[in-house]
């Protein structure tokens, strides 16, 4: 049943981030100027705009493009491995240590001893 669940979730993520990338696409090449203001209206909230090396001209157009299909699948697929759900096992959710080796949260586990994970910013 959890199996069914996943494979329903991911088709359902299919399909509207492709429409959403269709639209998107289509867009672009009706309203290629509209649509250039709007992206770099909400890219001012980032630091990437601030940078003059860095021009929408350089990453703009990989805005709905095939590569941008994959990439926001896979972002959206692998958060589902991430849910926790009543009654089942917790997710076994990647993490990088201050090398940036990947490791994962199971990974920690000594053997029965309880793990405890401790959450915190350092913004």
């Amino acid at each position: 049943m959890f199996k069914v669940r996943v494979i329903l979730q991911k088709t359902l993520i299919l399909l509207y981030v492709s429409l959403c990338v269709a639209v998107g696409k289509m867009l672009m090449i009706l309203f290629p100027e509209t649509m250039k203001r709007h992206i770099l209206k909400r890219g001012q909230k980032s630091s990437i705009s601030k940078n003059p090396k860095f021009s929408y001209e350089n990453w703009g157009p990989t805005f709905f493009s095939f590569k941008y299909l994959l990439f926001v699948l896979k972002v959206k697929w692998k958060r589902l491995e991430d849910e926790a759900f009543e009654g089942h096992n917790a997710p076994n959710t990647p993490v990088a240590d201050f090398s940036n080796e990947i490791h994962h949260i199971l990974d920690f586990m000594q053997d029965n001893r309880p793990l405890v994970l401790n959450f915190g910013s350092c913004t």
